[in-house]
């Protein structure tokens, strides 16, 4: 191979790496809001099916504390049996703070149980923007079906609807994502 043979060897390779570069910077650029939100999903949907399977299973505390302790429009509070290492239920509570759809878990502690004890608190999700667009999280409906708007009678919550909204950023194009489950509480049949 020839001096000039090689240098054009060497300028076609130069060619097809910097194509190939642009292309992927160029990609990289233009469906970064697409992983982003796919991301953000995918981290909604599981918190959301945890948050789900957790109320589902709402039943009387281990100190004898009605099943639910209080519900409001983005936040419930819950007794259930979410630990299997423990014999106990705990105190759960699924919230938004900010952009984050938490989980709070109170074991009981003593003899009889209380729920004094600190609280466990974990992030399930993030890009949450129900807050920030002023919109409701929780709906409770009684054995009827009808919407309970007085959240004081939590005696007849039934059922359970979640609305989370996802955006990575709501400024930006393309609008943002609402991911909608419900569950009624299995354990609420003979209460």
């Amino acid at each position: 191979m020839t001096y000039i043979e090689t240098i054009v060897w060497i300028a076609i390779f130069i060619s097809a790496t910097i194509a190939l570069g642009s292309s992927l910077i160029y990609f990289y650029h233009t469906a970064h809001y697409s992983i982003e939100q796919s991301a953000a999903v995918a981290s909604v949907q599981h918190g959301m099916d945890t948050m789900i399977r957790a109320i589902r299973e709402a039943s009387y505390g281990s100190d004898g504390s009605y099943p639910i302790a209080s519900i409001a429009t983005s936040s419930i509070t819950f007794y259930a049996h979410v630990n299997p290492q423990s014999p106990y239920v705990q105190k759960v509570r699924f919230y938004i703070d900010g952009t984050s759809l938490m989980e709070e878990i109170t074991e009981p502690s003593g003899d009889p149980p209380t729920y004094g004890a600190a609280k466990t608190v974990s992030k399930l999700a993030d890009y949450v923007q129900n807050l920030a667009l002023s919109t409701t999280t929780f709906s409770y409906y009684n054995n009827s079906g009808v919407l309970i708007t007085d959240f004081t009678k939590i005696g007849s919550v039934r059922f359970v609807t979640a609305n989370v909204i996802v955006d990575v950023n709501i400024n930006d194009q393309p609008n943002r994502l609402t991911l909608r489950t419900s569950t009624s509480l299995r354990n609420f049949n003979s209460i």
